[in-house]
């Protein structure tokens, strides 16, 4: 092989070779779930490169987190809708509580510029709430109106910009302004359920694709598996036609069902689904959408979620994540926190000593469902971890604080004063609420191990297994950071539609069961998420 030979070769394995580079940097590989954490009631939207998505968090404030994407994969929190609800006093857990009721299933869309939400909480005096902004990541939602109780609903914007909401198999018109219910507008049944659909039929979704209408559903008849179906229609009233185009458990998982659909800005389309997954909650899956003879038909060429796949667009990684350590070095807390139910403002401090939250008693309460200024985050599959350090030196008699695997089934960590003594616990905690009311009939505490406590720093760690037939907890406490001791027993958590109806969490708490005036100051929350 002469020199010139020897040349073109080489240009050519490393033109090969930067080809393959360029191909590699146009697409963004993940894996399902895509988010392993409690994602449910996706709704999705798009403005040129830019995704937002909008999911539940019912009871927990700040509420309706809209997370932002360039490449459906890296997602982070870029703002919440509102700050706190207001509707009836159990919002502020007086005369009852909200759980699993607040903020439900949202609908985001993009027209026009701006960005709207429409959602309906689950609860008195049951009126939806409709928002709009020039930006999601900044936030400065301002509220548009508020009008009748819309179940599950899509907000929709027609090409001719007329609004509706369709909800079930409904369909109802709004005034150009959102303002109201339009008088004398488009409000009737688009369809009827057929003889196959005998359970759940909800969860409405709704795309325009080659000027046909879709309403993409999640269905689950009677004694049959969960699935996603979709109705279409070249008119916006119908008549409409019904396809099944998803029906897979995934991952020794049942039921994946219930989400969304987008295109990107290179034509692709793409589902975001998500599937019970036990205690962490519902997560979302992502899988590519085929469109074969006008269906959206779901997930790989064998109609599979995939486990691995990618996503054709260049990977956009800011490193963020919907689950954060925190310092409390800020003058703001992370935008990954909520509180259960709306906070005691007064009661709680970044200022007061820098570089910690400091959690005030302000309520006179008997448990942790009922304890005001909880703060939480997500916990994530398949295995995490969080740790906190805590000063209980200014705790007063009665005063019980700590860390908890959050949700109607709890298991705490929690750091009990009793007259001069202060005893570490590890317990679990099982609320009864009424059906009705939600309000808080009973907690059945069982209590597993009590150490007393000699020092006024504590270290409090919690390691969460969500791999399939796990979902563990497991308890440790330290006074340096480095030497663990393990207290208690392994806590089965549990995901309990009838109680909180979202995935543990992990919950910072102090609360007050004698006398007010008590407070703790945390120092750090260090999260670990091991992907194995």
């Amino acid at each position: 092989m002469n020199k010139n030979s020897i040349l073109l070769l080489f240009a050519l394995v490393y033109c090969g070779c930067i080809a393959q580079q360029t191909k590699k940097s146009d697409s963004t590989p993940y894996t399902n779930p895509m988010m392993w954490a409690d994602v449910p009631d996706m709704s999705i939207t798009r403005s040129g490169s830019d995704f937002y998505l909008i999911s539940t968090t019912m009871h927990l404030m700040p509420g309706a987190p809209v997370m932002t994407s360039k490449d459906l994969v890296h997602w982070e929190i870029g703002s919440y809708v509102f700050n706190r609800l207001t509707d009836n006093s159990k919002y502020d857990l007086l005369n009852g509580t909200v759980y699993g009721r607040g903020q439900w299933a949202s609908s985001i869309r993009y027209h026009k510029g701006k960005y709207y939400v429409l959602f309906s909480p689950n609860d008195e005096p049951f009126k939806s709430y409709i928002y709009v902004t020039d930006n999601p990541k900044t936030g400065n939602w301002k509220l548009v109106t508020r009008t009748k109780h819309f179940h599950d609903a899509s907000l929709f914007f027609d090409d001719d910009d007329r609004a509706f909401v369709f909800t079930g198999t409904k369909i109802i018109e709004l005034n150009k302004d959102l303002s109201d219910v339009k008088q004398g507008g488009i409000n009737q049944d688009i369809f009827q359920k057929d003889a196959d659909e005998t359970g759940l039929l909800e969860g409405n979704q709704v795309v325009k694709y080659n000027g046909k209408y879709y309403l993409l559903m999640i269905s689950w008849p009677r004694g049959k598996p969960r699935r996603q179906v979709c109705y279409r229609a070249d008119n916006i009233t119908g008549p409409y036609e019904k396809k099944v185009i998803l029906e897979d458990n995934f991952a020794g998982f049942p039921y994946a069902g219930q989400g969304c659909v987008i295109d990107d800005k290179n034509g692709n389309w793409h589902a975001l689904i998500f599937q019970d997954r036990g205690a962490v909650g519902r997560v979302p899956l992502l899988m590519p959408v085929r469109w074969e003879e006008g269906w959206p038909m779901l997930g790989d060429k064998n109609g599979k979620v995939p486990l691995t796949a990618e996503v054709p667009l260049k990977p956009v990684d800011s490193g963020k994540r919907i689950v954060e350590s925190d310092d409390f070095s800020k003058k703001q807390l992370k935008i990954n926190w909520q509180w259960n139910h709306n906070p005691i403002d007064n009661a709680w401090s970044l200022t007061e000593r820098n570089g910690f939250l400091r959690l005030k008693t302000d309520r006179i309460v008997t448990n942790l469902y009922a304890a005001p200024n909880t703060i939480t985050q997500r916990m994530e599959g398949p295995k995490c971890s969080g740790i906190i350090a805590m000063d209980i030196s200014k705790m007063k008699d009665g005063d019980v604080a700590g860390f908890s695997a959050f949700n109607g089934h709890s298991g705490l960590l929690s750091v009990v004063m009793d007259g001069n003594k202060k005893y570490l616990t590890m317990s679990t905690n099982v609320v009864d609420l009424d059906n009705k009311t939600k309000a808080i009939l009973n907690v059945e505490v069982d209590e597993k191990a009590r150490v007393e406590l000699a020092k006024n720093l504590v270290y409090l760690r919690i390691d969460g297994d969500f791999n399939l037939n796990k979902d563990l907890a497991t308890y440790y406490y330290s006074f340096d950071n480095k030497n663990w001791t393990k207290i208690g027993a392994e806590f089965k958590m549990i995901f309990d539609y009838k109680k909180l109806f979202m995935g543990t969490k992990f919950a910072i708490f102090n609360y007050a069961t004698k006398t007010t005036g008590g407070y703790v100051d945390v120092d750090f929350f260090k999260y670990d998420r091991n992907t194995k």
